[in-house]
């Protein structure tokens, strides 16, 4: 299936090497809620950085993805940055990096 056929501009996915990567590392926290996702507005004039953290509980005005028996969570106000994006996970030598994929 071509890009353009998956893409969903009102959706958010994860590849599967990052589900198996988010799971992974999830499982070695205290918490086995999910993991979130957010825009932060970066400190001087160099944009946004994207933020991702562990959580337990969530707002109820989050949006929530289910990825691979991964609970996504991500504010509303992030979500207008994120809408559309697919987030990969790659492994290149020793070098390991989430990258994030905007349409």
């Amino acid at each position: 299936m071509s890009q353009a056929e998956s893409f969903d501009p009102n959706g958010f996915t994860l590849s599967s090497a990052a589900v198996e990567h988010f799971k992974n590392s999830l499982s070695s926290e205290e918490t086995d809620v999910g993991i979130r996702f957010s825009v932060e507005e970066a400190s001087g004039c160099s944009g946004y950085n994207y933020a991702m953290d562990f959580v337990e509980n969530h707002a109820d005005e989050d949006f929530v993805f289910n990825c691979e028996d991964l609970k996504v969570y991500i504010d509303p106000l992030s979500f207008t940055y994120l809408r559309g994006t697919k987030v990969d996970f790659v492994s290149e030598g020793v070098n390991e990096e989430v990258k994030f994929l905007n349409p």
